[in-house]
């Protein structure tokens, strides 16, 4: 079962549930249901938040673990890179740069470029013309390129996330990239958490490697250790034609005796 904890308080979840939080851009649909698949009687909570405050949520123990977009504290955090991707300009469709497949940095020099406060890429130098005001979100940013204000650029996750007929996208080849990974606190590795990131890498329930399998299997595996050291041991059949006094091969038991040259 999967509940949405994005309207609850995030300690509303039983214990024995497991709490997934996830950022903007990131659907988690496809191992949600793997876990529901193999972990059945293990309700699985979502609990969606803003990428800057994803890390935040973690410590604080409101999740068990995230897919978050790096960097993380790697102090505190264990994390595991999934992905990394391709950055994109959103613009009008009648826009000048439609014209190409992609486009760099410098062919932006000249446009207003939103910059919205919860912008995920980093810039050392946004990139274009700053505009008057910065967005407060990544979706108030897309508004204002629908209304000709300016251009956006962002993780492609997030075009499409906040896509609109008006608008499309192009690749720019030489912009920043965001790196989503899968984070969670490293004091803080239950089972679980370890049971998740075996579904995330992709192990099979019958992996060596993954908690379900190996504690289910302890007692078959006893058994038969057991079973192995109780029974009997054959003795090996001698193979045909061997001796069995140990004479060459095919001489049967006895010797003969050197026939004499004339």
């Amino acid at each position: 079962m999967v509940t949405d904890a994005a309207a609850s308080s995030p300690s509303s979840p039983a214990p024995s549930s497991f709490r997934l939080a996830y950022v903007p851009g990131v659907t988690p649909a496809k191992w949600v249901r793997i876990w529901e698949e193999r972990l059945p009687g293990i309700p699985l909570a979502l609990v969606p938040v803003p990428a800057a405050e994803a890390p935040g949520l973690l410590r604080e123990g409101s999740a068990d673990a995230g897919f978050v977009r790096l960097p993380v504290d790697r102090t505190y955090f264990s994390a595991i890179p999934l992905w990394t991707e391709t950055t994109v300009v959103v613009v009008p469709k009648d826009h000048l740069v439609t014209a190409a497949d992609e486009v760099t940095l410098d062919e932006l020099a000249d446009e207003i470029v939103l910059h919205p406060l919860d912008d995920v890429l980093g810039w050392e130098r946004p990139p274009g013309r700053p505009a008057f005001e910065r967005p407060a979100t990544t979706g108030d940013a897309v508004e204002l390129v629908a209304a000709g204000i300016g251009v956006l650029v962002v993780p492609q996750s997030l075009a499409r996330l906040h896509h609109r007929k008006d608008l499309t996208y192009r690749p720019v080849t030489d912009a920043p990239q965001s790196q989503v990974a899968l984070a969670w606190p490293e004091e803080a590795t239950t089972d679980m958490v370890e049971d998740f990131i075996g579904i995330v890498r992709g192990r099979t329930v019958n992996s060596t490697r993954g908690r379900t399998k190996t504690t289910e299997d302890k007692p078959a595996r006893k058994a038969v250790a057991q079973q192995s050291r109780s029974a009997p041991h054959k003795k090996a059949a001698p193979r045909r034609g061997s001796p069995k006094g140990g004479g060459p091969k095919g001489g049967g038991g006895r010797r003969g005796k050197p026939r004499r040259r004339s």
